[in-house]
């Protein structure tokens, strides 16, 4: 499997705090050009995330678009996605995998270098996160910052498709890459900014990336 160089993650958290409803950004996104993305909600019901999965599925159309649902291993198939990403406190990755419907994508973030092992270790994630690499503001709690150089150890224990996470900007993205990422996850960097919208924040990062 071969990860784009940016993976964004639509926080609906982050998206009601800047005031812009979760199908216009879908949308800036895929008018950016990008055809995967991961949607996350934590605060939603079943029902919220299954009706707003639908919706995000009419804007990144099945077979032309990876469309990923953040946590909800059981509704996966129910709302069209085309994969599950879990946390350290979600689901068991080796139950998740189980749970999936074959075919289906899962990817595992893991915080450090032990997380990651036991990860490998399962055989489960098509793909793992490592993160924090910057401090971020995307979480309440965070995890430790794990910086370049916990990429490069991440890198150094998986051939997985890697993607690194935590307030990578445009101008640090590249070094990310480098240091061994194939992918960096975006949430709060792609908001509008300093007169730029959402689809140019989605270019400036594209840009920095090639």
């Amino acid at each position: 499997m071969e990860l784009p160089r940016l993976y964004p993650i639509l926080d609906a958290d982050a998206l009601a705090r800047a005031g812009i409803p979760l199908i216009a950004a879908g949308h800036a996104v895929y008018d950016a050009g990008v055809r995967w993305v991961q949607y996350r909600d934590k605060q939603a019901t079943d029902t919220e995330v299954l009706e707003r999965m639908r919706l995000l599925r009419a804007v990144f159309p099945a077979g032309e678009a990876v469309l990923l649902v953040n946590d909800r291993v059981h509704l996966c198939a129910a709302a069209g996605a085309d994969g599950v990403h879990i946390g350290q406190e979600d689901m068991d990755p080796a139950k998740a995998r189980k749970a999936l419907a074959r075919g289906r994508l899962l990817g595992v973030s893991t915080h450090n270098v032990a997380q990651l092992r036991a990860a490998v270790k399962t055989g489960a994630a098509d793909y793992l996160a490592i993160g924090p690499v910057f401090a971020t503001a995307s979480k309440e709690n965070p995890d430790p910052v794990v910086g370049l150089e916990g990429v490069k150890a991440a890198r150094a224990l998986t051939q997985l498709p890697l993607v690194a996470i935590g307030g990578i900007t445009a101008e640090s993205g590249r070094e990310v890459i480098e240091a061994g990422a194939d992918a960096v996850a975006v949430i709060s960097g792609l908001l509008p900014q300093a007169g730029r919208g959402m689809s140019e924040r989605v270019r400036d990062f594209l840009a920095f990336l090639r």
